[in-house]
């Protein structure tokens, strides 16, 4: 999907299998309607807005920047990522074997290094982190856990843990290793595209939330009134213009260094952040990309989900540079 970071204009919006239209316009035959709402792969479903899935890395904008709005980090901040960390037996991992050495926010959101998260989520020895009560209000504040406002029928408000859910739901207590796997998007969070979307907006406009809206202008003939809808932000300041900069400046590390290098094959620049989210032991992993641009002034958010689709950063970023390239030409160049 794509949107309109500065005020939630919807843009695009694509679920995936869909329908032909053309089938209700005159009233749908019953065994055309039983074909659709018996088909498994769900095609009446709007993905986007109903579908929740476990976010993987791309929450790591958020994570990055409740630990820099609430000084557990500054841009200068680093650890050393040698591959994981052990907390007694458990051995929570980086994806690249042997680690990623020194690691700031930069690198780490670039390179999605996992130890970076770790440290700033949950903390580790003697480096204090978020913990699950800050970590958890700031995904609640990029608004996580609720709906997002727009105005379609259908919308899931995702799902955040806790340590109080865990124990009501599971009769288990929570480890600091919950922390680590929702530090980096893992573990029983859910979220929707646009959802992911709508953080990704906040980042790209200073700190503020939006209200995504299809809803574009309201005409009435008769009285001869033609009315732009323009919503004000839901929420404004979130995170301060600086940590949002910050946590720009690192996704553009994320173009320029890291794991969304295709997106310099683009006349104009962009952020981005890639997501490999594990949801199953079984199956292929959910391909995630979220990016925003032109990096100067962000125009536009383009948020790209593929279902069992592998790595974001092989399967979703194609998609998303082959749309940027065209709204580019057709839009950036008027």
């Amino acid at each position: 999907m794509a949107m309109n970071p500065q005020n939630g204009e919807i843009l695009a919006m694509v679920s995936w299998p869909s329908f032909d239209n053309n089938l209700f316009s005159g009233g749908i035959k019953t065994d055309e309607y039983q074909k659709l709402i018996n088909n498994p792969d769900k095609p009446l479903f709007n993905r986007v807005i109903g579908g929740t899935y476990p976010s993987g890395s791309v929450a790591k904008f958020v994570v990055a920047a409740a630990a820099l709005q609430e000084g557990i980090i500054t841009a200068e901040t680093s650890v050393l990522s040698v591959g994981g960390i052990y907390v007694g037996k458990w051995f929570f991992k980086d994806w690249k074997v042997g680690g990623h050495g020194r690691t700031n926010v930069f690198s780490a959101i670039a390179s999605s290094v996992n130890t970076f998260f770790y440290y700033i989520g949950g903390g580790y020895k003697d480096f204090e982190g978020l913990g699950i009560e800050r970590l958890t209000k700031y995904m609640r504040i990029f608004n996580l856990g609720e709906k997002t406002g727009i105005d379609l029928p259908g919308e899931d408000t995702g799902f955040v843990p806790s340590p109080d859910w865990k124990k009501q739901t599971k009769n288990e207590i929570w480890y600091i290793g919950d922390t680590y796997n929702l530090s980096i998007g893992q573990g029983d969070l859910l979220v929707t595209p646009l959802q992911v979307a709508e953080w990704t907006a906040a980042i790209a406009n200073d700190g503020n939330l939006v209200t995504p809206h299809l809803n574009y202008q309201i005409e009435d003939p008769i009285k001869n009134i033609n009315t732009t809808v323009n919503l004000p932000f839901k929420k404004t300041g979130i995170v301060s213009a600086e940590t949002a900069n910050t946590i720009r400046k690192a996704a553009q590390s994320c173009v320029t260094n890291g794991s969304c290098r295709l997106l310099t094959t683009l006349p104009f620049t962009s952020g981005g952040k890639t997501g490999t989210a594990q949801w199953s032991s079984t199956k292929d992993t959910h391909a995630w990309f979220t990016a925003f641009a032109p990096y100067e002034n962000p125009k536009i958010v383009i948020t790209v989900l593929i279902e069992e689709g592998g790595e974001g950063g092989i399967v979703s970023i194609p998609i998303a540079r082959d749309w940027l390239m065209w709204w580019g030409k057709k839009y950036l160049t008027q």
